[in-house]
């Protein structure tokens, strides 16, 4: 039914107060622009109390200068060198958003390294779009993580991998032909990764397989108190708000 005359302005007002408030519940980061920044505010400002200074996937914990302290029965056959190094985690994989961008996929005039090579990828990306810097430096994709874990993780998707061993020893992360599931207790804030980052940057959508597992592990593993605070720490440091979280957080 269309409005009355008499009732359009006052319709059309109250219309383009819901378009923008529900355009800026899913704006993404707009702010931080650089990988190094968002893990400094990482260190400095979300991951300050002794209950908060735990990496995601294996619960390892660390102190105020990211000195790891490896969980009982951890253990890596891969990547020994990373076992001890705090890294940050991008949740939903830097590669696989980054391929949306043409700077990463086909590079940039502006991409010639000092001997005159061109170069394509993430460090284009990087150079060339901000859209992509924004992304990647997004703090609520970003935990930290074991290095090695890190690195055995790289861009594969998560899945349930029931029949799978454990990748690291006593923590339950199991990697197997480029797919990956991680420990029940990371699993709901992954899901919540995943799903704010689709709400809120158009260039990104998971498969429809991704989205009903992400569905299904955020109802399964709800939000903790603990997520909740590091969101609000994080809105406040980045400026927008998680359509994800802010409806269960309060």
């Amino acid at each position: 039914m269309k409005p009355q005359p008499q009732a359009f302005i006052p319709w059309l007002m109250t219309t383009l107060l819901a378009l923008s408030s529900t355009s800026t519940l899913a704006a993404g980061n707009d702010t931080i622009t650089s990988f190094s920044k968002a893990k400094r505010l990482m260190q400095q400002q979300i991951y300050l109390s002794k209950e908060a200074r735990t990496t995601l996937y294996c619960g390892a914990t660390f102190d105020s200068v990211k000195r790891l302290t490896l969980p009982d029965g951890f253990y890596t056959a891969k990547y020994k060198n990373r076992q001890v190094q705090w890294e940050a985690e991008h949740v939903v994989p830097a590669e696989n958003f980054g391929r949306t961008f043409v700077e990463w996929r086909e590079g940039h005039p502006n991409c010639i390294d000092r001997k005159g090579n061109a170069f394509k990828g993430r460090k284009c990306a990087e150079k060339t779009n901000i859209t992509y810097r924004l992304m990647q430096s997004d703090l609520y994709n970003l935990y930290p993580a074991i290095g090695s874990v890190n690195a055995a993780r790289q861009n594969y998707n998560f899945t349930e991998l029931p029949q799978a061993k454990a990748s690291f020893g006593q923590c339950d992360m199991r990697i197997e032909n480029r797919k990956v599931q991680p420990p029940e207790r990371a699993r709901g804030p992954i899901a919540r990764s995943y799903l704010y980052f689709e709400a809120v940057y158009p260039q990104y959508s998971m498969s429809k397989a991704q989205r009903q597992l992400m569905q299904a592990w955020d109802k399964q593993f709800p939000v903790t108190q603990l997520e909740c605070q590091r969101a609000k720490t994080i809105e406040h440091l980045q400026g927008n708000v998680n359509p994800i979280l802010s409806p269960r957080c309060g």
